[in-house]
């Protein structure tokens, strides 16, 4: 904040804005963005292997395992999204403190489940009431990268096993008949060529990741949402120096602006990765970069 920002009622309109939106709030709001992006650079990759593995258990030639990855790409795809977000929530924060109470308080004699209250030893929670404020939004923050894990998981696995089914067979058979065994022919033939099948599908669930980084805020998460709500709003005790009246839309506004801009940007760098993939390939993304070239 600048120097002369000591006595808002004195500004002019281009100082007190400057005041405005170098506040030491407004700084949170900007920090926000810096959560959202950290959220999608953590969950992706994360999300990705989740998938991953989800395909792999789908497409096993061992009934159970390809029960359970069958299993989970359906029910995850078939719950709403904020009912996954609500349930694992609570239901991994709860696991963990269970998990730290068997082990710090074995002498418990009280049950944890007490009708609808879920109670464990103090030295059991998480994080501890005594850690600084940090710890909490940082707990809270892996929760939520856990969650968004799983449930866009289940949707990867769904593309990559529809991408791993697309690769022609033609190519398993040849080979098999160069002497391949299943698992040379998994790592070196189906899993590279499946990504030019899959990538607009996972290219769409990135989209929607994108979309669905606001939902951070109903997680507790102090995100961008959290702070437009709260920053835009006529009354509010965060800016009792700077009054004004009810600006949601215009915070709002920017948000919509923010995340165009961001799919925007996501779109041209997808659409070099798919002309990256698809060059040589048999597909009809390959035959027009080689007519292109001819």
């Amino acid at each position: 904040m600048f120097s002369f920002c000591a006595d808002p009622s004195t500004l002019d309109t281009f100082r007190w804005f400057s005041c405005y939106l170098t506040n030491g709030v407004h700084m949170s709001f900007y920090t926000a963005f810096l959560k959202v992006l950290l959220l999608l650079a953590v969950t992706a990759p994360v999300a990705l292997g989740f998938g991953f593995l989800g395909a792999m258990a789908a497409r096993s030639h061992f009934a159970p395992v390809s029960w359970l990855g069958k299993f989970y790409i359906a029910i995850v795809r078939g719950v709403p999204d904020i009912a996954f977000f609500l349930f694992f929530v609570i239901a991994l924060d709860q696991l963990f403190e269970w998990l730290r109470h068997e082990w710090k308080c074995p002498d418990w004699q009280d049950p944890i489940r007490q009708g609808s209250d879920f109670i464990v030893c103090s030295a059991a929670k998480l994080p501890l009431s005594t850690a600084p404020e940090w710890m909490h939004e940082t707990y809270g923050f892996i929760l939520a990268v856990i969650t968004f894990s799983i449930v866009f998981g289940a949707f990867a696995a769904n593309v990559l096993y529809g991408g791993m089914r697309a690769v022609p067979r033609a190519q398993l058979e040849t080979a098999a008949a160069y002497g391949m065994n299943r698992r040379q022919t998994f790592w070196r033939i189906l899993v590279p060529q499946m990504w030019v099948y899959a990538l607009p599908g996972l290219s769409n669930l990135w989209m929607v990741l994108i979309k669905a980084t606001p939902l951070l805020f109903l997680l507790g998460i102090e995100d961008i949402v959290y702070w437009a709500r709260e920053l835009g709003g006529t009354k509010t005790s965060r800016f009792t120096a700077y009054p004004h009246g009810d600006w949601r839309m215009w915070y709002f506004l920017f948000l919509l602006v923010f995340y165009l801009a961001f799919t925007r940007l996501s779109e041209i760098v997808l659409e070099r990765i798919m002309q990256r993939l698809t060059l040589g390939q048999a597909t009809a993304g390959g035959e027009a970069q080689r007519k292109a070239a001819a």
